[in-house]
């Protein structure tokens, strides 16, 4: 049996297809889309939706806690994101930014779920998707309030002598339009994907020693003591790789509201 895996191993290696998840329903080549991280996406829009359904259902002037958490969660972006990074204007802006925050931060959270241990945003596709969006949406902010020649200007050509200018107006335009969308995506992706990895290795790292010998039962108790430890290191980053992301989305916004470079 060995030798047949050996012989196989050899004849297919590993490829690209053996880092897609296979489809978690039982019908139909398909549904082959429909796998655990796509449930997870849809779960976790369909938590947040009903949660303020609940709490808002019957709102009262003394909120009750489902009220109070829905409001400190939408107060806490409103008055310590859109407000502080964009001014007033981001007010208009707070309904969006309070939607990705615990869009972002739930999604993040299944990465420390018990039997679940993966978050979407460990794939690149999701946190690629949220990058486009707040792409999209500082582009047409700043096209709606300068109009579409002011605004290109605005943001491609700084405040200098005009022969460095040929210089600057690539610089500019790489800073703002390529690397702002490729840094948002990467920067989450790369955190979620590192911290599902951590865990990964010292939970199964544990396991297999106490399987191997029965005399590495300290090593697989100090690699699961590391689980724990890394488990509430990767909460704190969940909290703030949403957190970050959504800072920088209310960023890219108030600067393309500017009037000045």
């Amino acid at each position: 049996m060995i030798g047949q895996s050996t012989v196989l191993a050899a004849e297919f290696p590993p490829s690209v297809e053996d880092f897609y998840l296979p489809s978690i329903l039982p019908w139909g080549h398909e549904s082959y889309w429909f796998t655990k991280i796509t449930f997870l996406v849809w779960l976790t829009v369909a938590l947040i939706i009903l949660f303020f359904l609940v709490a808002y259902r019957k709102p009262q002037l003394v909120p009750s806690k489902k009220q109070w958490m829905a409001e400190s969660a939408y107060g806490f972006v409103r008055n310590n994101i859109a407000v502080e990074m964009i001014g007033p204007r981001g007010v208009a802006f707070a309904p969006y930014l309070t939607s990705l925050f615990l869009f972002i931060i739930l999604n993040n959270f299944w990465g420390i779920v018990p039997l679940v241990q993966i978050s979407p945003n460990s794939h690149i596709a999701f946190p690629a998707f949220l990058a486009i969006i707040s792409y999209f949406l500082f582009i047409i902010v700043g096209i709606r309030h300068h109009g579409f020649v002011k605004y290109f200007k605005t943001a491609l050509i700084p405040p200098a002598p005009w022969f460095i200018l040929p210089l600057l107006i690539p610089i500019e335009f790489f800073s703002n339009f390529l690397v702002r969308p490729f840094s948002l995506a990467v920067r989450l992706f790369a955190n979620m994907f590192a911290g599902h990895m951590l865990l990964l290795v010292f939970t199964l790292g544990g396991f297999a020693m106490i399987s191997e010998n029965v005399w590495f039962t300290p090593f697989s108790i100090v690699s699961w003591i590391m689980t724990i430890a890394l488990t509430l290191l990767e909460f704190l980053v969940i909290c703030l790789q949403a957190y970050v992301f959504t800072v920088l989305t209310a960023s890219y916004v108030q600067g393309a509201l500017a009037d000045e470079h």
